[in-house]
């Protein structure tokens, strides 16, 4: 529980911001920190079994058909993360506190923050392979509202929609690999799948999944060719780039590939895919920090180029390798965040963040430029920081490969230009912006120091570079050594984090590395005009460009399909069906089978005419829409006289309501429209019709004869066998609805109302006008309520609810039910407003639809959710036999209540349609809607 705690503090802390921001600024930012604080408390009590090499796992069963449980996973890799994703969190919500101007929403920005806090955390913490899919799609999701908090921002809406459709589709194609990987496992359980590396590896479906896998791991992580919408996430607030650099979401993808390290490692296709893309990624990165001139664009790429570095080290599969890479996440994440801070105090100081003009200023902000200096030499790899340490472990394991063979001295070399290149723009960092002249048309002037608490967590990270590079083994050492053994799944080999090993090659390429940098940063004016001349290849450009064509494309592919013409619409249809169902079925040696079909009686066969020549009615007459609506009514009636007549009572009752409502709604509509359709159609699109028609008609046909000459078996046997027994009722269509498939029903009911709601909305103030003669001109009868229908109508409404009442009452046990008994109900209850109006019937019958309908929804869900209290899956019923004095046995159902809802919901949402439908006529030479 603690685990699933942990996970869901953040989440369910979300509101706490929102509650409390009317209360001041300082108090919603304590409230902020509160779940972060309570998460990492529980954290600390769980680290003895953590360091002591336990891994603690939590499950509860949820859907274990598909495979996916609430499993939480506790071990040394995500003990360093949810420690990270907190602790900086804790930081991160201290310093937006002072951040934040006041016209920004503090309350919104913090329960974004937090909702993010919780998908990172769920998706290091997650046990269960598709469970983590969902706290990853939600990291996505939440980062885009950060990135695009300010949303007046065009950059800052562009940047969201950037990052969210780069490492959306990434996790699709991460979703796609983890489906695989259960696949060849069996389990979707990362215990299972960590320990089956071998059978992963061995399957023939290996290059797939690592493909995918690494897909979702390298759009998350800015890995080339996706590093591109990292900079322009830039346009997010400053503690939402700190946190994003530095604790979360592009460290998502290196996590990843940390995690499946075990599972996929080991193998040459590992080896080229992630190295090389590491090696890329990190040399062009840190060569394009050298040239920005935006102080988080600078820092943005050098994230890009230490992501890289990670990779690499994850590439060149070793175990001394993963430790380099799990030391430098523990390492870039302290000296980034500090960064990004240091960055944000200068811009809110200052209100720039162009470093041409932010010069000299060590005279305005020694404390913060102290501070600043410090967390750049880090990244540097200046000794004595904690940034030299694991990047002499990355130096050493470069000059350990010979897998590009009398070519893998590129690799130590590519690894030492990125470390010239990164002492080159920590070095701009450092100069450029706190000495090198004076300040130059600054928004603000003179610019000053923070306050005091918001250069409190840049102090922290600061302090902890220093102390990590200085006391390794008496700060970090316990940390990276049961990290870095989750990583690669078993026994570390030796390493040393001393401080000095000796005159060697690894110390020579960090003094080449230093060395270089500060003489290419002293040729850097070269070096710029240079860079100038280059083409320029702006990313969000190329990406908008490509998004636009998407969309043209789209809309073009859209126009050919969608056209706002039913009749093509219906012809794709029948076309695709004729193609998909009429392939497979002349692949059939005989259409017909061994089963002889049922003779045809006299009745049946007359009814069978009947229903045909009414259909063919309908098309010779649908330009005269009244009399093709009474032939689309005779045909309803037929299909339910079918029904009748192949013992489906059910179906025809519901057959039989449904028709009249319909017809009813028809009717409705059809005062509003020319009594005649109009031609529009061309011969040549007439013949067309007649040919997809007439195959469309020859297709079902035969459909029809190779299904019923064949023998087939359903699981409707299974439903008349269990109906009584397990679901206590005889007529067996309605336990399925409400027992067996319940869930289906519930589902659709819900739709009903949601469906019922967008009408009313649609035509909800809509006032059309109204027809004052019929087709032929002649004026409609002054009489609106005729007597004799007023009469009758009201004779005839406690007669239909009381048969409403017996349908839906028997329907457990005989034809029946809550769906028909609710058509009845409404039918009974419009003829009312046909008869007297909506005006008079809406003063006796004060019942708001949109109630009635909701009121039904609920009443069904809780039905299913009264189950899961007694233990049972959702949507369970039960029933009992109870005596009744002068009545004798009763079967009591809690299906009952469900049919309940479902007939409340049809009430609601028929009534909302039809007598809304009823309003819009009335208007100018009107009077009152019939």
């Amino acid at each position: 529980m603690t685990l699933a705690l942990i996970v869901f503090l953040p989440l369910l802390g979300c509101l706490l911001p929102l509650l409390t921001v009317r209360y001041g600024r300082s108090l919603c930012a304590l409230a902020t920190m509160l779940p972060p604080a309570i998460g990492l408390f529980l954290l600390w009590r769980l680290s003895g079994d953590v360091f002591a090499g336990k891994v603690l796992v939590q499950t509860w069963p949820w859907l274990e058909q598909i495979g996916l449980n609430l499993s939480f996973r506790l071990d040394g890799l995500g003990f360093m993360f949810a420690l990270l994703i907190q602790g900086i969190g804790l930081l991160v919500i201290l310093y937006a506190r002072y951040y934040l101007s006041k016209s920004d929403p503090m309350g919104r920005f913090f329960a974004y923050l937090l909702l993010f806090m919780a998908a990172m955390l769920g998706v290091v913490l997650s046990e269960n392979l598709l469970l983590m899919m969902f706290f990853w799609e939600m990291t996505s999701l939440s980062s885009f509202l950060l990135i695009g908090y300010w949303s007046h921002s065009t950059d800052a809406r562009k940047g969201a929609r950037m990052a969210l459709a780069v490492t959306g589709g990434g996790g699709l194609a991460l979703l796609a690999g983890v489906l695989l990987l259960g696949h060849i496992v069996g389990s979707y359980e990362l215990s299972a799948v960590l320990a089956a590396g071998d059978l992963i590896r061995a399957h023939s479906l290996y290059p797939v999944v690592l493909v995918l896998v690494l897909l979702g791991v390298f759009t998350k992580s800015a890995q080339f060719p996706f590093h591109f919408w990292l900079p322009h996430a830039m346009a997010a607030p400053t503690p939402v780039s700190a946190y994003l650099h530095s604790a979360t979401m592009v460290k998502a993808g290196v996590f990843l590939l940390a995690r499946m390290y075990p599972a996929l490692a080991d193998t040459d296709l590992w080896f080229f895919l992630v190295s090389i893309t590491g090696m890329i990624t990190l040399l062009l990165g840190a060569f394009t920090a050298l040239f920005k001139h935006d102080l988080k664009g600078l820092l943005a790429y050098s994230t890009i180029s230490h992501l890289g570095l990670i990779t690499l080290l994850f590439g060149l599969d070793t175990k001394l390798a993963a430790v380099a890479a799990v030391f430098h996440i523990i390492n870039h994440a302290t000296f980034k965040a500090s960064l990004f801070m240091a960055a944000g105090i200068i811009d809110h100081e200052t209100g720039t963040r162009d470093m041409r003009r932010i010069n000299g200023l060590w005279r305005f902000m020694p404390h913060t430029a102290t501070l600043a200096m410090v967390a750049a030499s880090a990244m540097a790899g200046v000794p004595l920081l904690n940034g030299f340490l694991s990047k002499e472990m990355f130096f050493t394991e470069t000059l350990q490969q010979t897998q590009f063979g009398n070519f893998s001295w590129v690799i130590p070399l590519v690894a030492t230009l990125a470390g010239v290149f990164s002492v080159a723009y920590s070095l701009r960092f450092i100069h450029d912006v706190f000495f090198n002249g004076k300040p130059f048309n600054l928004p603000k002037y003179p610019p000053h120091e923070p306050p005091r608490y918001m250069k409190v967590p840049v102090e922290i990270l600061v302090a902890l570079c220093l102390l990590v590079g200085l006391a390794p083994a008496f700060t970090v050492a316990g940390l990276l050594a049961v990290s870095a053994s989750a990583t690669v799944g078993g026994d570390l080999p030796y390493y040393s984090l001393a401080i000095w090993h000796g005159l060697n090659l690894p110390l020579a390429m960090s003094v080449v590395a230093l060395v270089g940098g500060v003489l290419v940063y002293a040729g850097r004016s070269r070096l710029y005009n240079w860079y100038e001349g280059l083409p320029v290849l702006d990313a969000k450009l190329m990406f908008e460009s490509a998004v636009q064509a998407l969309v043209r494309g789209a809309g073009q592919f859209t126009l050919l399909l969608e056209n706002a013409s039913l009749q093509r619409y219906l012809a794709w249809m029948l076309v695709a069906a004729l193609l998909t169902s009429g392939f497979w079925l002349l692949q059939l040696p005989e259409l017909r089978g061994d089963v002889a079909m049922t003779p045809i009686d006299g009745v049946t066969l007359v009814g069978a005419l009947m229903l045909m020549a009414a259909a063919l009615a309908t098309v010779l007459w649908h330009r005269q829409r009244l009399i093709a609506l009474v032939m689309l009514s005779v045909v309803g009636l037929f299909v339910a006289l079918a029904f009748a007549r192949f013992s489906a009572p059910d179906l025809a009752l519901t057959q039989l309501s449904v028709e009249v409502v319909t017809i009813v709604l028809l009717m409705l509509s059809l005062f509003f429209l020319p009594r005649r359709t109009p031609v529009e159609s061309s011969s040549l699109r007439q013949v067309r019709d007649l040919v997809v028609a007439g195959f469309a008609g020859l297709l079902v046909s035969g459909l029809a004869v190779a299904v019923l000459t064949r023998p087939y078996e359903s699981i409707a046997g299974f439903f008349l066998a269990n109906s009584k027994t397990g679901g206590g009722g005889t007529n067996v269509v309605n336990v399925i609805l409400v027992d067996f498939r319940g869930y289906d029903t519930l589902g659709e009911v819900t739709v009903l109302a949601i469906a019922g709601i967008a009408i009313y909305a649609l035509i909800d103030g809509l006032r059309l006008l109204t027809p004052v003669t019929d087709a032929n001109g002649r004026p409609w009868a002054r009489d609106a309520h005729p007597l004799m229908l007023v009469n009758l109508s009201r004779v005839i409404l406690p007669l239909a609810l009381m048969i409403s009442v017996y349908i839906f009452l028997r329907g457990h046990n005989l034809p029946g039910g809550g769906f028909i008994a609710g058509l009845i109900t409404a039918v009974a209850l419009i003829l009312q407003y046909f008869a007297s109006g909506v005006q008079w019937t809406a003063e006796r019958w004060r019942i708001d639809y949109h109630y009635l309908a909701g009121a039904g929804v609920i009443i069904a869900g809780l039905t299913g959710l009264g189950s899961l209290l007694f233990g049972y899956p959702f949507l369970t019923s039960t029933f009992e036999y109870v005596g009744i004095p002068l009545v004798g046995k009763v079967e009591l159902a809690s299906a009952l209540l469900f049919d309940l809802g479902v007939y409340l919901t049809v009430v609601g949402a028929t009534l909302l349609i039809l007598t809304n439908l009823g309003k819009l006529s009335v208007g100018r030479n009107a009077g009152e809607a019939s």
